[in-house]
């Protein structure tokens, strides 16, 4: 039976933009082992100071589409004119590595990767204390205009209601607690048995 120190695993993380998620990954990026951060791909321009691999993979909408058509997306979406989507190739290699990928996905994306990877993943949502303090969080960004804002408090208030699909919750009031929560759930998912390992494990004991 393989070890779960090599065996590959996926940690999905969803939220509210505004819940935390990434300072919470860097804060803990030194605990977690060797990982994987899935970068999405995107259609649309770079911003200033974005670094094609870095932020996004970026492509032209014919190079979206064609890929679209070949099946190179775990889940893809078209958000004002331009496509965004999850590139599988890396994360299979990943994977093949024995790497913990996490991805930072809506929870729509949360379902389609449950639909393509199955009993690997380890999922959970990460949000504010509360609604309230969502909304001041991105307000106090002063990254936004008020009605993207808005959208945001509106788009969390509906998928909160998702919550209990995923296997974990982090409240994150307090970041330093919510790191070592994401630290011991980031390492459970790497012992996470996949449902044919369970069943050769169990062949193999009884015929022992």
């Amino acid at each position: 039976m393989n070890n779960s120190t090599s065996r590959g695993a996926i940690l999905i993380l969803s939220g509210p933009s505004g819940a935390g998620k990434s300072s919470i990954i860097s804060a803990a990026s030194e605990r977690i082992g060797d990982y994987y951060f899935s970068i999405s791909a995107t259609s649309r321009a770079p911003r200033c100071g974005e670094v094609h691999g870095r932020e996004y993979y970026f492509l032209s909408k014919e190079e979206f589409e064609k890929g679209i058509e070949s099946g190179e997306f775990l889940e893809y979406a078209k958000v004002h004119g331009n496509y965004y989507g999850t590139p599988l190739t890396p994360v299979k290699e990943a994977l093949l590595d024995g790497k913990l990928v996490i991805f930072d996905i809506d929870v729509q994306g949360f379902y389609l990767a449950k639909e393509q990877f199955g009993d690997i993943i380890t999922s959970a949502f990460i949000l504010p204390p509360s609604l309230a303090d969502l909304e001041t969080r991105l307000y106090a960004r002063c990254t936004d205009a008020p009605d993207i804002i808005e959208g945001r408090v509106a788009n969390a208030r509906s998928e909160i209601l998702e919550i209990a699909s995923y296997d974990f919750v982090i409240i994150n009031d307090d970041i330093s607690v919510a790191v070592e929560e994401f630290v011991h759930i980031a390492n459970s998912a790497r012992s996470k048995m996949p449902k044919e390992e369970i069943d050769s494990f169990i062949s193999e004991w009884i015929d022992s």
